[in-house]
Parts: C-alpha cells; sequence; structure tokens
C-alpha cells in the first residue's frame, strides 16, 4: 500500500531514491537543491545499505558515477545549474560509455551564479547534450512533487533499458515547495550485476572493458552510429506528454515543468472569456514530441509557448510546427514566475481578441 506524505520537492525526491533501491548517491551540496544530500545523509545508508558521499566538488561526484555506474550499480547524483555545468565532460563519458545513471538538475537562475530562484534556463544544456560531441540524455520534466517522485523510478527503469543516463529536470520552486505524495513501497536494491558491468573476470566469460576512448577513427564512427541508432529507438519508443482541454481548442498553450500548470489555470480563465484554449506539456522533453504538437497544429490557430527562460523550448516547438501556424513566445527570467493573468493578457494581445476572435481573422 503506497504512503501519503507532505513533503517538500527536493526531500520527496530523494526518498523516492531510498525506495527506488538506489545503490549510491554521490554529489555536493548547492542552493536550492542542497536537501537532497541532507535528506541522504540522515539515514539512507542504515534504512538500505545505501552509499551517501558528499564528494570535494561537482566535477569529483560525477566521475565517482562514472565509476560506480560502470559496477551495474543504481547511482545518481544532484546539482542546480552551475553545478551540472561543472559535471558536463564527465556526463559526455558516461553517455559514450552507454552507462546507466539519474542526473537530478534543480535548475536555478543564470547565467554565471546567477540567482537561487527558480528557471528553466537549462534547457538547451539538458537536451541537446551540455557536454562535448554527439550524445543525449533521456530528460524528464516533472510538473508537480509527486512527478518528482515517480520519476526517480522511471528515470532508472529507462537509465538500466537503454544503458543511458537519464535527467530530471526540475527547478527551484518545484525543489522547495510542498505537496502531498503517494510514496511508493520499498524495492530491494541490486544483487546481480548486468552482463556488461564490470566485476572483475568470472571463469565463465571474458572481462568487460568499459571506455569512451577509440582512437581509431573508424572505431569512433562505428560507436557514434550505434549511439545515433539507439537514441532514434528511444525516439520511437519513449516519447511522453499530456494535453489538456486541446481537442476543441482554438490556442494552445504549451509548456513544460512547473510552468504547465499555470498554464492550465491561464486556460481556464481564457475558457471563461470565451475563448476556448488548452495547454501541451512535453514530459519527455528529449525524445521531444515533435509529431504530437506538429499534428495538434492542423487542428488549432495558434501556440503560445511559456517559459522561465529567454526562448529555448520555442525553438523545438517551431520545428515541429514547421511554419503551419503562428507561434508567440512568453518568458520570464531572474527567478520571476509568470502568473496566470500575465498569460491570459499575452495570449489576448497576440493570438485573440477579447471576444475570442483571432488576430488577422476576418470579421
Amino acid at each position: 500500500m503506497k504512503e501519503l506524505k507532505l513533503m517538500k520537492g527536493n526531500e520527496a525526491l530523494a526518498e523516492a531514491a531510498i525506495l527506488a533501491g538506489c545503490d549510491g548517491y554521490f554529489g555536493y551540496p548547492i542552493t536550492p537543491q542542497s536537501e537532497i544530500l541532507e535528506y541522504l545523509t540522515q539515514d539512507a545508508q542504515k534504512r538500505t545499505g545505501m552509499v551517501v558521499l558528499q564528494a570535494e566538488s561537482e566535477i569529483a561526484s560525477i566521475n565517482m558515477i562514472y565509476g560506480a555506474a560502470g559496477t551495474g550499480k543504481k547511482v545518481m547524483t544532484s546539482s542546480s545549474s552551475p553545478g551540472i555545468s561543472l559535471m558536463q565532460e564527465g556526463i559526455s563519458y558516461i553517455a559514450c560509455a552507454e552507462l546507466p545513471c539519474l542526473l537530478v538538475n534543480v535548475v536555478r537562475g543564470g547565467p554565471g551564479l546567477g540567482t537561487i530562484q527558480p528557471s528553466q534556463g537549462d534547457y538547451f544544456q539538458a537536451v541537446k547534450g551540455g557536454g562535448h560531441g554527439d550524445y543525449k540524455l533521456i530528460v524528464l520534466a516533472p510538473s508537480t512533487v509527486q512527478e518528482m517522485v515517480d520519476h526517480v523510478k522511471l528515470g532508472f527503469d529507462l537509465a538500466f533499458k537503454w544503458r543511458n543516463p537519464v535527467m530530471i529536470l526540475t527547478d527551484g520552486a518545484l525543489g522547495q515547495m510542498m505537496e502531498k505524495v503517494e510514496l511508493p513501497p520499498q524495492l530491494p536494491r541490486t544483487t546481480e550485476a548486468p552482463f556488461w558491468a564490470t566485476v572483475g573476470k568470472p571463469k565463465t566469460r571474458e572481462r568487460n572493458f568499459i571506455t569512451s576512448l577509440h582512437m581509431e577513427p573508424e572505431s569512433m564512427q562505428e560507436v557514434n552510429l550505434h549511439l545515433q541508432k539507439k537514441y532514434q529507438a528511444i525516439v520511437n519508443e519513449e516519447i511522453r506528454y499530456e494535453m489538456v482541454n486541446c481537442d476543441d481548442a482554438d490556442i494552445v498553450l504549451v509548456a513544460f515543468g512547473l510552468i504547465a500548470r499555470i498554464c492550465q489555470k491561464a486556460a481556464q480563465l481564457a475558457r471563461e472569456k470565451g475563448i476556448k484554449v488548452g495547454v501541451f506539456r512535453p514530459i519527455t522533453v528529449y525524445p521531444y514530441p515533435y509529431n504530437e504538437l506538429n499534428k495538434l497544429a492542423d487542428q488549432v490557430k495558434g501556440f503560445l509557448t511559456v517559459e522561465m527562460n529567454a526562448g529555448q523550448m520555442v525553438e523545438d516547438v517551431r520545428l515541429a510546427v514547421n511554419g503551419k501556424i503562428p507561434i508567440e513566445f512568453l518568458g520570464r527570467m531572474g527567478g520571476i514566475i509568470p502568473t496566470p493573468e500575465e498569460i491570459l493578457h499575452k495570449l489576448e494581445e497576440k493570438l485573440a481578441c477579447p471576444a475570442g476572435r483571432f488576430v488577422g481573422e476576418t470579421v
């Protein structure tokens, strides 16, 4: 039976890691995600035997993840924007070596040291491959504290299914807010190592060798072609999204994470004024639901993309729509969260008249 609790987002995610049977956490504190490390240091080791270690830096922690993931264990780290930037070299190594792990980015405003307030400014970094080389992460974007819990087990499942790093891309507001969550039952920790893991050399097989170094061009190309084939399979199988009141909508608000919830309120306010508005929320921001948005563009008159950044996911919306309909953008930065009323005003100003007619439509 699931347990119902009132929990802060960061702490709920940490509890979910324990319950998912996580074998090890290696990380470094940074606001606004430090509660993850703090929560795990309390009694995770005592409860399940989970290893929890505060490394000397983010660079050290991601390389510990690299080594631990190579043994086939469920391992994870968490950080916030500047810390994730420091991890990029190690993340690229891990992706090339095809090792499963869970990465959590509780995004704060930037660039630079920026602010500790929430942001979605790390979208490009997460979904386009923030480090060097042609690699991809599977990226999940929760919109509630409950999804922060749910995406931990899902993240581990996807990481091991595809032998690929998975990132939970959340933000400082979700990390700090408190909501009711249903906690899943405790899962056992890993006992048997996968066939590819580095666990010594049993008599039954040859030793495994894990590396991201391939000196010969032909060998490096072969690795890259294999990875691209895997990423295409992920695109074919793992796209997740949510549509709210899109069946009869004339305008659709497109948003991920926390902002999608605010957009639902804005859509409600719009419908009260006679404007039929729906909400499209990508849950996987990689792989991105291009086809689903493209199909939706055939039945609506405009999209308004809302983000806490200068305009990042909106580029993927434009790629998906391919010029079929108008696309407008509303972005707030510096840790400012747009209000439903602000979104409604932008919608009316750019895409619809108050009476429900559309800009450019013949009266």
